[in-house]
């Protein structure tokens, strides 16, 4: 697994060796990113159930001016500092572009804004976890209301944020593989 666009383009990401993580294929995430290309530069960015960074550090590698990082799993949140340091190297920057919160997604609470949101949870918890997660995306929307929202899921699977989020686009092949839904909040 590595970036694949952007300024650290092909920096590795390193994965925890043991776990549940599912991390974001390079096809996904290299299909994601080419449909929003001109959104990306100078966004602030939100990587939630981040797992080893890749959405995040993908969109800090395209232009983003910020991203922050919510992962509870300490594996992951190992690789991630690690991931992220070397993504932030081959910037040219330092890690000040970026925050890692070492939290449950669904015990965190939002308290800014953010242009791109990610969402990659473990699967089982569209199902599970339905009303949480829609919440939580209302709160989120309710800071920018112009926010997209990129949520992965099965391919066969379209997840369901709730009421006033409108589709805008399908990314992914088939129903058997992963998909990532583009959706947009209008109040």
């Amino acid at each position: 697994m590595r970036i694949t666009g952007g300024q650290a383009r092909g920096i590795p990401l390193k994965t925890p060796k043991q776990g549940e993580i599912r991390p974001a294929t390079d096809y996904l995430r290299q299909a994601v990113f080419s449909s929003l290309a001109a959104e990306v530069p100078d966004t602030r960015v939100l990587d939630l159930f981040a797992g080893s960074g890749a959405y995040g550090l993908e969109a800090l590698s395209r232009g983003a001016s910020s991203a922050v990082f919510v992962e509870k799993d300490r594996p992951c949140v190992a690789c991630l500092q690690a991931n992220l340091a070397a993504t932030t190297k081959s910037l040219g920057t330092d890690s000040s572009v970026a925050r890692i919160d070492a939290r449950n997604v669904l015990q965190w609470t939002p308290s800014e804004a953010f242009d791109l949101i990610f969402v990659d949870p473990p699967y089982a918890l569209w199902h599970e976890q339905t009303a949480a997660l829609a919440g939580l995306l209302r709160a989120l929307a309710s800071f920018n209301p112009e926010a997209t929202f990129i949520l992965e899921a099965p391919g066969a699977e379209e997840p369901e944020p709730g009421p006033g989020f409108t589709l805008r686009k399908r990314i992914g092949k088939g129903k058997t593989q992963p998909a990532a839904w583009v959706f947009e909040y209008r109040a």
